[in-house]
């Protein structure tokens, strides 16, 4: 009887919080599980008329196809590359951001700026398409109309000049997350205990060794963490940054063609179903095996850093 009253306290203590996190559960449950029945597409010829489930199983041919094509490494060689410079530079910044921010002392200036710093990234990708086309347009934008025409500089049509593009996107990237990305830092900043700032400027440390010596170590488990849960999705791309940015522009596809953008054009263009749904198994296998081995190497440095 005691064991029947202490379950149903424990159920009672419990359920709301089952409730709190059931919308979370489902989505993941919906959006990130159910759809893992459909790996096994990877490894069929689809044939609308059989249908999925009856298409004939070829095995490993669609991953075999996809390796024997120069997309394979370009789009692989783009999605790591990228997402590489994305990590690296958009935790600097985002730091560099949370710090800038932490020393206002002015708290409303603090929460203008905050506000003025996470607006980009509530900007729809379609929208900034037209924002970057307006200044990249090679008839009229202001990059050629207001710059390089007045300097006398040679005019440049930029969707279909591939080389400057990695460094478009990349500066694209940044003005749009980093603000965002810096929330984080600039929270576990905030609860930082000030006393340890005071305690260093009495020993006569200046801001920078502040930074140096107090914020960026006591930062590190926060941008370890941070940077395992980016290298899980090393292998996923903003679809919206490398198709809708570009224009889906042919002339770019060295540069911008990644996973993602190769799964989208494989099934709407070329409508090639178990192409795709190898492309993606690919794209998250490798993700995993880089997340494992990230954590694995974390845990050898630094246990307490690791994820798990």
């Amino acid at each position: 009887m005691t064991t029947m009253r202490t379950k149903s306290t424990g159920l009672k203590k419990t359920l709301p919080l089952i409730l709190l996190a059931a919308p979370g559960l489902l989505y993941f449950l919906v959006n990130s599980y159910f759809p893992m029945i459909g790996v096994f597409i990877a490894f069929k010829d689809v044939n609308y008329a059989k249908g999925i489930f009856r298409s004939d199983w070829i095995g490993f041919d669609n991953f075999k196809f996809l390796f024997q094509t120069s997309d394979a490494w370009i789009m692989t060689r783009n999605t790591l590359f990228y997402n590489v410079a994305f990590i690296v530079l958009g935790t600097i910044f985002s730091i560099m951001i949370a710090i800038f921010m932490s020393e206002l002392l002015n708290k409303a200036y603090s929460k203008l700026y905050q506000s003025g710093l996470v607006l980009p990234n509530l900007i729809s990708m379609v929208v900034l398409s037209f924002l970057v086309f307006a200044f990249l347009n090679a008839d009229s934008g202001f990059v050629n109309h207001s710059i390089l025409r007045p300097l006398g500089l040679p005019e440049i049509n930029w969707y279909s000049e591939a080389k400057y593009w990695p460094y478009l996107l990349v500066i694209i990237q940044m003005w749009k997350s980093a603000g965002y990305g810096s929330i984080v830092y600039f929270a576990f900043i905030a609860g930082i205990d000030k006393s340890i700032y005071e305690a260093a400027k009495i020993d006569g440390a200046g801001k920078l060794k502040q930074i140096r010596m107090i914020t960026l170590p006591l930062l590190k488990p926060t941008i370890v963490i941070l940077g395992l849960m980016s290298i899980g999705r090393i292998f996923n791309s903003d679809f919206g940054l490398f198709y809708q940015v570009p224009m889906n522009a042919g002339a770019l596809y060295s540069t911008t063609q990644t996973i993602d953008t190769y799964v989208y054009r494989a099934l709407m263009q070329v409508n090639d179903i178990g192409m795709s749904a190898a492309a993606g198994l690919y794209q998250s296998l490798v993700g995993l095996v880089l997340v494992m081995l990230a954590n694995a190497i974390v845990k050898k440095v630094n246990s307490d850093n690791a994820l798990f």
